[in-house]
């Protein structure tokens, strides 16, 4: 018997599970994008930034991150993930540490916005491919989410982490130090992930007719730029993900209102109905299938944003309301970067699912950078957030009438 049939023959759950929680760990480092709203006051402060100066660097981040996860995609498809999440953590840790030199907002443009966010996007792409490729299909959506839920549950421990560090050193010494301790995790993490042995083959293909298949096994780039459904899921994806992001940006200026100093709880337990989004997203998927499930996804957070109206007008409503409606619009965000990379997997295969997916989490950077500027603009003509919330409601409303469109796949070459 060769060695190659012996590696086979691992026990798929051993590896599985190691590769898919060090993908969740280093997400969990990653997640530092989230966390930038307490990094803007210090850095006022401190360096004397105002206006946009004090949100460039995070929108460049946000941008320059989807935008990378293309070419991170391709180098996670060409030479593995342990190698491309490696090059992701020194990226991160290299911004950071160049942003502690200095309190130049061109400096800082370059390290937080285009190092940091490379690095975010090498990072990213490499946790969540070799995950699903230890396991069947009909866990697709499980193991998606369960990678992806660390990025959305960062900001639980990194806000009062950051905080102590802002309160006891200055921004430069704490960037410094986030970037050594981020440099470390994801490269120590990184060497944990691994692809199974050629010929590997993570169980039998679901009989569920509920879980789309594979039309065809590792569709290129190139072929599914010429595709309508890959531009169908982009639109949603940039409805779903930016009208999120719409919301999120405001929580903690929405949540003061009524709570006052202490709005940030608001914004932590947002992050843990974010991250528990993308698990029972995930889950449900597995069970109903990836399209019904988009589609209550959609129509749910639509209903949050005419709910959020009323809530938010109110200034004296109850900060338990607050919280309970930033928690399920955390959660429904969430669902959309669960559900996408199982979209990716069950449509075009995993021969190139990095890139692929790296392609379609533009729609995420495009959604992310129009629809939250949308959402100033009409919050400062109305004075309100009414405009804003009817906006992304009427958005949503489109999103979950389009997933009509998508069409369910063949079960041939499941999980290839």
């Amino acid at each position: 018997m060769s060695d190659t049939v012996m590696i086979s023959k691992v026990p798929p759950k051993n590896r599985g599970w190691v590769v898919t929680f060090s993908g969740t760990g280093i997400n969990l480092a990653l997640g530092i994008l989230y966390t930038w709203s307490m990094f803007k006051g210090a850095i006022e402060k401190e360096f004397g930034w105002q206006g946009s100066q004090l949100n460039d660097p995070y929108a460049l981040c946000c941008l320059v991150f989807a935008f990378a996860m293309i070419l991170a995609g391709r180098c996670q498809d060409r030479f593995g993930p342990r190698l491309t999440a490696s090059i992701g953590g020194l990226l991160v840790g290299a911004g950071f540490v160049l942003c502690s030199t200095t309190n130049s907002y061109g400096t800082w443009l370059l390290g937080f916005g285009v190092l940091t966010g490379m690095g975010i996007g090498f990072g990213y792409s490499s946790a969540t491919p070799p995950a699903l490729k230890w396991f069947p299909p009909a866990k697709t959506g499980l193991i998606a989410g369960l990678v992806v839920a660390g990025f959305g549950l960062a900001p639980v421990y990194l806000s009062p982490v950051s905080q102590y560090l802002l309160g006891h050193y200055q921004v430069k010494t704490t960037m410094f130090v986030l970037g050594i301790a981020f440099t470390v995790i994801v490269c120590g993490l990184a060497q944990l992930l691994r692809n199974p042995p050629a010929g590997y083959v993570a169980g039998l293909p679901s009989s569920s007719d509920a879980v789309p298949k594979p039309a065809a096994a590792g569709s290129a780039p190139g072929e599914i730029l010429r595709t309508p459904g890959f531009y169908l899921l982009w639109v949603i994806y940039f409805i779903g993900a930016g009208a999120g992001l719409m919301v999120i940006g405001s929580v903690s200026g929405m949540a003061k209102k009524s709570m006052g100093e202490a709005a940030y709880i608001a914004v932590a337990v947002m992050a843990i109905g974010n991250a528990c989004g993308r698990i029972g997203a995930g889950l449900l998927s597995d069970k109903i299938g990836r399209r019904w499930t988009l589609m209550l996804v959609l129509l749910f957070q639509a209903v949050l944003m005419l709910v959020a109206i009323p809530v938010t007008a109110a200034a004296g409503e109850a900060p338990a309301v607050i919280v309970l409606v930033a928690t399920l619009i955390g959660f429904n965000y969430g669902a959309n970067l669960s559900l996408f990379p199982s979209f990716t997997k069950d449509l075009w295969g995993l021969r190139t699912f990095g890139m692929n997916y790296g392609v379609l989490f533009t729609a995420w950077g495009m959604g992310g950078l129009v629809l939250p500027r949308l959402q100033q603009m009409l919050t400062a003509k109305s004075g309100s957030y009414q405009s804003s919330f009817l906006t992304a409601a009427g958005l949503l409303g489109v999103g979950a009438v389009l997933t009509l469109l998508i069409r369910p796949q063949s079960k041939k070459n499941a999980g290839r």
